[in-house]
């Protein structure tokens, strides 16, 4: 049985979350994590060396070291929103120092941040924690706001600091998408041949995605079909939101899909709508993390655990979690990623 500590986060959510069963995509068709992904995955690709040994650094750092599974601790809000509205709440995090501290102290696998963050201390921890490099960014200060990924280094720079990953995000479905596409392929392509992973924030955007007053930007199919584009581009980790619904194609009438998806792929539950952005991500061979959310306050901890229940139990690699962690005090902050954590190392949690 489930800890009692995440059973009580579950809440009434318990059951329907820990002993739901699917039956839409079979959890055999899967590559699942496993303490050999990197042999069982990448060892056949054409990824070089250099890259598997950065995967395996990765996989094989912090708490959940060489379980298959990972805990990302990340923050570019300050650029993604702004550096007032992401660490007002607890302005020790204005020094980026603080940022690669809780990383460590909270166990997590890997740290991914700002050129700026990352490069001002890098002599200092890059050989502590892996390094996860954020390439390029939604610039949120011109006036009117726009929402576009711009490129704000090099991917030579992230190697000469020393990072082992670096990590990008593609509007899927923006008006600027195909740009972006050109630019983190050509990213993602010299980040091998120098050795490093690749994590793809596959997010899309589109007003058009709101249909009806319902906000289709995390439908499974939606963002499935994002997730399937990104590991195109050779991402080697896809980060993507939790699915909140389904039937995006549907209600904005645009591009194809199929009627299999909504009738015999997915279902209205949590964990198979994960599991239909898992089946994207060629069933498993390119790690799906889920991404935590904003912070809520006093309802974080349940909503943290159970989105990694949810990835975990769909067949996902783990989380990436930030503002419900480092928008608290410093030892919730370090409470808060090890509750997720343990998720991921309860034995009694199993792949659905």
């Amino acid at each position: 049985m489930p800890s009692k500590k995440i059973i009580d986060l579950l809440g009434d959510k318990a059951s329907y979350l820990l002993e739901h069963q699917c039956k839409t995509l079979e959890k055999s068709q899967f590559t699942l994590p496993s303490p050999s992904h990197v042999e069982e995955v990448w060892i056949n690709s054409n990824r070089n060396n250099q890259v598997l040994r950065s995967m395996q650094q990765l996989l094989g750092h912090g708490r959940l070291a060489e379980t298959g599974y990972c805990s990302i601790f990340p923050v570019d809000q300050g650029i993604e929103h702004s550096g007032g509205s992401a660490f007002a709440p607890n302005p020790i995090y204005f020094d980026p120092e603080n940022i690669i501290r809780l990383a460590i102290e909270g166990g997590c696998s890997g740290v991914a941040s700002t050129y700026g963050v990352l490069g001002i201390l890098s002599r200092k921890y890059a050989h502590r924690i892996p390094f996860i490099v954020k390439i390029n960014h939604n610039e949120f200060l011109s006036y009117p706001n726009k929402y576009d990924q711009t490129m704000f280094g090099t991917v030579k720079s992230a190697w000469n600091m020393g990072a082992v990953a670096v990590g990008a995000t593609i509007y899927w479905g923006s008006a600027e998408s195909s740009r972006q596409l050109k630019e983190v392929a050509e990213a993602f392509e010299l980040a091998h041949e120098l050795g490093m992973a690749t994590i793809l924030w596959c997010y899309t955007r589109n007003n058009a995605f709101k249909v009806d007053g319902i906000d289709y930007h995390t439908s499974a199919d939606l963002t499935g079909q994002a997730n399937h584009l990104g590991v195109t581009l050779q991402a080697d980790i896809i980060k993507q939101k939790l699915p909140t619904n389904n039937g995006g194609y549907l209600a904005t009438k645009h591009g194809k899909t199929h009627q299999l998806v909504y009738e015999k792929l997915t279902t209205d539950h949590p964990i198979d709508l994960c599991r239909y952005q898992l089946a994207n991500c060629y069933m498993g061979k390119i790690g799906l993390i889920n991404s935590g959310g904003e912070s809520k306050g006093a309802s974080d901890m349940a909503e943290a655990v159970e989105t990694a229940v949810i990835n975990k139990r769909a067949g996902g690699m783990g989380l990436i979690l930030g503002r419900k962690a480092f928008q608290r005090p410093f030892a919730q902050g370090v409470e808060m990623l090890n509750a997720i954590q343990d998720v991921y190392l309860d034995k009694d949690i199993t792949i659905a």
